[in-house]
């Protein structure tokens, strides 16, 4: 399995929540609003899911040239908070005769925890 190199990114902020719910359209009050985050039983707002995919889709179109992404399905693994610092990691797992590589990925937080991982197919 070889390594693909890390993308971190800056801590998520409230702001960066807002901005992303008008841009996405999804204006769900737990990504923007504290205490409707904290009566539905969440520790602060969260991030919206699609954000964190939406970064492991940056570091795709940063590692390879977007046409050659031919697949990526992702499973959400745990809440991201603001505060958070994200790290994309990428791996190749194998190579096919048809030359295709095929990836993981994961989206890990400064303490390592796993919000998101996936698998990814590129066109060589």
């Amino acid at each position: 399995m070889s390594a693909l190199k890390p993308l971190t990114k800056k801590p998520i902020t409230h702001s960066q929540l807002v901005k992303y719910a008008g841009a996405s359209g999804d204006f769900n009050p737990i990504h923007t609003v504290v205490p409707v985050a904290k009566e539905a039983g969440l520790p602060d707002v969260i991030a919206h899911g699609m954000l964190v995919m939406g970064m492991a889709g940056q570091a795709l179109t940063t590692w390879f040239r977007p046409e050659q992404l031919k697949s990526f399905h992702v499973r959400f693994k745990k809440m991201t908070l603001p505060g958070e610092s994200l790290t994309v990691k990428g791996f190749i797992t194998e190579e096919t005769d048809e030359n295709v590589l095929i990836g993981e990925v994961v989206v890990v937080n400064e303490k390592d925890e796993k919000k998101l991982s996936g698998t990814f197919h590129i066109q060589m």
